[in-house]
């Protein structure tokens, strides 16, 4: 028989104080290093209330693993040093109550939702003010990785209609579907934390190993999603969120798709997140959804579709205040121009790009545009000036891209040297863009993505009569080597 005893929201374990991380910080005091995080976060996109009682708490062995926003950070912070360098245990040793079947999920969980109830993460302390924290907000952090991992698998679990079980490995997920045996139950704010960490993840791991091998397996996630959102919420706050939820989960499978060179499937998926923005009147999804879909366009050859998917986003993004929103959609017109041979319209988007990039970040700049920073303006910008035929200046702009990209998005290195290796080939540069050929090859142990593969194919179709060249023959022979993805 159960005990009827409640459990202790953590294992049993002896906290070690982490001294590594104690270590990194050196001579700073626990703010002036908490403010050094915050700062990092801003660099890449990212929000993180970061505070000195939250440094404390790691240096103290309380937070055995951090959540995967502070994980970009950390290592945005110390490149080339792993979570473990840095006194952090394995996510696999933490999830604590991981293997507990479904059915066992608490019920303060598995449904409903309690009035007035605190979210699952930290113990709340109600007279210590870093501990007043506000359940509807979406870039709240969940420090105890432990509780985050009960939302994901009740987001995977939960609901009454059939959905996947899915685990979230390092690599990407595992599906096995299977049939839920409990009615269908209103969504609480449980299901909508575990959502948007959802879409977190997928992000994270496109970020580091590229579409391919994620997308057929991000599809469940979106399956439940939309299972939820039937099943309807027990407040409207919390509506809101699965909506906004479900949209930008639409728009990151949807990506994979795309990526990964499924276009059909990617056009579908962005319509979805379209329809969901507006049925909800929420602009900011809205934004994102044409935003993408105006990538799509110019990568699918309509760049005219792609200038008005792009002009519609600018107009409803506008009002949401961010400048590098702005400047990240006249990108996407610019690639429209581009496409259409238009040079005059693409210099101008380029300049507005540029103009509002240069405006900095703000709190209004959305969360899903940390992959947005100078490495993404210059590769964009490469992109352009490629299509246009203008090889010398898109080597230019994609060498840059490749310099400044962050150690931590290997996919967007790999894809930023694609791109220079075959604007130094098509440029008449064909030694150099062997060398560059090389480099993206050994990414791909790393990357699986169609479009780099795409990419790096027509690079090898034109260094062909190029053989003799140094260093060519041995890129054709590597690449022709390469196991293909997809």
């Amino acid at each position: 028989m159960a005990s009827s005893t409640t459990s202790s929201p953590q294992p049993d374990r002896p906290v070690r104080p982490n001294l590594a991380f104690r270590q990194v910080r050196g001579r700073h005091s626990p703010a002036e290093f908490a403010a050094l995080v915050r700062r990092a976060a801003r660099e890449i996109g990212e929000r993180v209330s970061c505070d000195a009682r939250y440094i404390g708490r790691v240096e103290a062995g309380e937070i055995r693993c951090p959540n995967y926003a502070y994980e970009r950070v950390f290592l945005h912070m110390f490149p080339g040093r792993t979570l473990a360098d840095l006194g952090f245990a394995p996510r696999s040793s933490v999830r604590g109550r991981a293997a507990r079947p479904p059915e066992e999920v608490p019920p303060a969980l598995a449904g409903g939702e309690t009035q007035g109830a605190a979210e699952p993460y930290d113990p709340e302390d109600p007279h210590d003010p870093h501990e007043m924290r506000n359940p509807q907000d979406p870039y709240e952090t969940h420090d105890n990785y432990e509780e985050s991992d009960v939302l994901r698998r009740l987001f995977m679990t939960g609901g009454g209609a059939t959905v996947a079980a899915a685990t979230l490995g390092p690599l990407g997920f595992t599906i096995d579907a299977v049939a839920a045996d409990r009615p269908v139950r209103r969504a609480g704010s449980s299901h909508a934390a575990a959502l948007e960490e959802a879409v977190r993840r997928i992000r994270l791991l496109d970020d580091r190993h590229g579409a391919d091998g994620l997308y057929r397996r991000a599809a469940a996630p979106l399956r439940a999603a939309y299972a939820l959102l039937d099943a309807g919420a027990t407040r409207q706050t919390t509506a809101e969120r699965l909506h906004c939820g479900a949209g930008e989960l639409a728009i990151s499978v949807g990506w994979l798709a795309h990526d990964s060179g499924r276009f059909d499937d990617a056009r579908s998926h962005y319509a979805e997140a379209l329809a969901t923005a507006r049925m909800t009147g929420d602009p900011g999804l809205e934004a994102h959804a044409f935003c993408n879909t105006a990538f799509l366009a110019r990568d699918a050859g309509r760049p005219r579709e792609a200038v008005r998917a792009a002009q519609a986003a600018q107009r409803v993004g506008r009002p949401l205040g961010s400048a590098r929103l702005m400047s990240l959609l006249a990108l996407r017109e610019a690639g429209g121009w581009a496409g259409l041979a238009d040079r005059t319209g693409t210099e101008q988007a380029l300049v507005r790009a540029q103009a509002l990039f240069e405006r900095g970040h703000s709190d209004a700049d959305p969360e899903w545009m940390s992959f947005y920073g100078e490495a993404e303006l210059e590769g964009l910008e490469a992109q352009c000036w490629s299509t246009l035929g203008d090889w010398r200046r898109a080597a230019r702009h994609a060498r840059r891209a490749a310099d400044l990209q962050d150690p931590h998005f290997t996919r967007n290195i790999a894809l930023y040297t694609a791109e220079l290796a075959d604007d130094l080939a098509r440029g008449g540069r064909p030694d150099e863009a062997a060398t560059a050929g090389m480099r993206v090859l050994e990414l791909l142990d790393q990357v699986q993505s169609s479009r780099i593969q795409g990419m790096l194919a027509g690079t090898a179709r034109v260094l062909l009569p190029h053989r003799r060249t140094s260093g060519v023959q041995e890129f054709l022979d590597r690449h022709a080597s390469t196991p293909r993805v997809g």
